[in-house]
């Protein structure tokens, strides 16, 4: 047992009043070990690591919440310029589009062009043959013409060959023009297809 002297007067000298002041200044206050006093600060104890663990947590919601404000924030910014991006994108691809169909109409537009003056150079280069027309199929060309001789004709065709421009030529049909009474001139009609120049 516990005694605590809680008045605080000094000891007496004598037996008699030593056992008297020692008898009303002492307190008894139980036992060290007993189960309610130790129930009571295992409680408190609890308490007290409960409510800082909610502390913290509640700090940490509080931070998240912060946080997680910031970044819808940035989330609706970071979409306003996707959209704003892809609008953008979209805008390129209709131009470059429109480019490529300029520059598609602009090449069909050479195309003939390049026939005409590939053509024109080659019955040029080519002794006496004569075009009268000139039929472009797509990938074919129907030409007909006059010639002074069937030797020419073969020029013809071999100058035509040797362009790259034109393959597979073949004679249709060739015939001598009996409205000619001065001299000989065969009619002629080849067709051809067009390669790769």
């Amino acid at each position: 047992m516990i005694r605590i002297n809680l008045l605080g007067s000094p000891k007496p000298k004598g037996k008699r009043g030593s056992a008297a002041a020692t008898a009303s200044a002492v307190m008894d206050v139980g036992e060290a070990g007993s189960p309610a006093l130790k129930l009571a600060i295992v409680l408190v104890l609890i308490a007290a690591v409960n409510g800082a663990y909610w502390y913290r947590l509640d700090k940490a919601k509080k931070q998240i919440a912060v946080k997680m404000q910031a970044a819808e924030q940035k989330n609706r910014e970071l979409a306003d310029v996707k959209m704003r991006y892809q609008e953008r994108q979209r805008q390129a691809e209709a131009y470059k589009r429109r480019v490529d169909v300029i520059d598609q109409l602009r090449a069909s537009q050479s195309g003939p062009v390049q026939l005409l003056n590939m053509l024109g150079e080659t019955v040029n280069g080519t002794e006496a043959v004569w075009l009268n027309t000139m039929k472009d199929q797509g990938n074919s060309i129907d030409i007909e013409g006059m010639a002074l001789s069937t030797d020419a004709v073969a020029n013809l065709i071999q100058n035509l060959q040797k362009t790259g421009y034109f393959s597979n030529i073949e004679i249709k049909e060739t015939f001598q023009d009996d409205t000619f009474k001065d001299m000989q001139a065969f009619q002629f009609t080849l067709t051809c297809e067009k390669g790769k120049s």
